[in-house]
């Protein structure tokens, strides 16, 4: 699945299908008070109020800050929303893409809240993008179950892997049988189950002739309607192909931009992207897969644009490293019409 020929253009919708894991629960952002047995810092703020007194954890104020600048869904959330059907609730049965980007995304997730980036060392500029190893940069936890699952894995393994590894890895596609632990299970229902707790869908059991399954109908439409219509956009608009320079990286829109690209990339690369396109006329699709291929192609290399500077390396640059790391795999990926 992860690498052969070259990325084809996709005409069909979908994304595989899986049931909701009921075992499966997410836990909250704050903390209710000090636990002293997995190494939380032990000096808390008391916010005082005329009968009642809250002790918070610093850090988990920090991550409410934090969360408030990140946008409500993750790439992988918006993937996978793009490849539901809104009433079904359910992805297509016939695809086997999506579950390998999705791990792409992670990825791509932890490298945009600056948890991950390459390793910086000059030699690296040898090997190609997708064999260049990664590193945590933050262990500062995210508050998304999936995220800091994978960011604990990679920072709590010695042996440093690439990102290509890794994503083979997250996926279970590896022969060695001493490294099947690192496969991140269920990760199509854990999304569903998060979109859920965020209020954009909602849970019912589906009968599939000999089987009840889990399905996730869209409940909050605008969300849906806004992903589609950002990656639409993105897709049809004529000035929205240039890479940002280094130093327009670091504002906001700039990284909304990139964001975007990389949406309707993985999107792609899932073979879910169609469903973003069903209300465009003929001769818009084409363009919209025209200009996807041309972004794929622009953003799977490093630097992005010629204004980047091959010489200089900043740290907002080894996070975008892994950014265009992780298109790169999506460009070998094997395709299914």
């Amino acid at each position: 699945m992860s690498s052969a020929g070259g990325l084809s253009r996709r005409r069909g919708g979908g994304g595989g299908g899986g049931g909701e894991d009921s075992a499966y629960s997410t836990p909250a952002n704050s903390s209710s008070g000090p636990n002293t047995g997995n190494g939380r810092n032990q000096s808390f703020h008391r916010l005082s109020s005329s009968d009642a007194k809250v002790v918070a954890d610093p850090r988990d104020l920090q991550m409410e800050d934090e969360n408030k600048t990140q946008p409500k869904l993750t790439l992988m959330e918006e993937v996978l929303l793009l490849g539901l059907k809104d009433k079904q609730g359910y992805l297509s049965f016939w695809n086997d893409n999506i579950s390998y980007t999705l791990r792409g995304c992670i990825l791509m997730e932890l490298a945009f809240r600056n948890r991950i980036a390459m390793v910086k060392d000059p030699n690296r500029r040898k090997y190609p993008l997708a064999d260049r190893y990664i590193e945590v940069v933050s262990e500062k936890l995210t508050g998304e179950v999936l995220l800091d699952e994978a960011l604990k894995m990679i920072g709590s393994t010695p042996e440093r892997m690439s990102v290509g590894q890794w994503i083979d890895l997250m996926s279970g596609e590896t022969w060695n049988v001493m490294k099947i632990g690192f496969q991140l299970k269920q990760v199509r229902e854990r999304l569903a189950k998060g979109l859920v707790d965020k209020g954009v869908l909602r849970t019912e059991k589906r009968n599939f002739l000999i089987f009840d399954m889990a399905t996730h109908p869209v409940t909050d439409s605008a969300v849906k309607e806004e992903v589609v219509k950002r990656a639409c956009t993105a897709l049809i608009s004529r000035n929205n192909g240039s890479a940002p320079s280094l130093t327009d990286r670091e504002s906001p829109i700039a990284y909304q931009q990139l964001r975007t690209v990389a949406m309707v990339c993985a999107a792609y690369a899932a073979n879910v992207l169609e469903n973003a396109l069903l209300y465009l006329n003929h001769e818009m699709r084409e363009r919209a897969y025209t200009k996807v291929e041309e972004l794929l192609n622009d953003y799977s290399t490093f630097p992005f644009g010629s204004s980047a500077s091959k010489n200089e390396t900043t740290g907002k640059d080894l996070q975008m490293e892994v950014i265009a790391a992780v298109l790169n795999v999506f460009t070998k990926m094997d395709s299914i019409i």
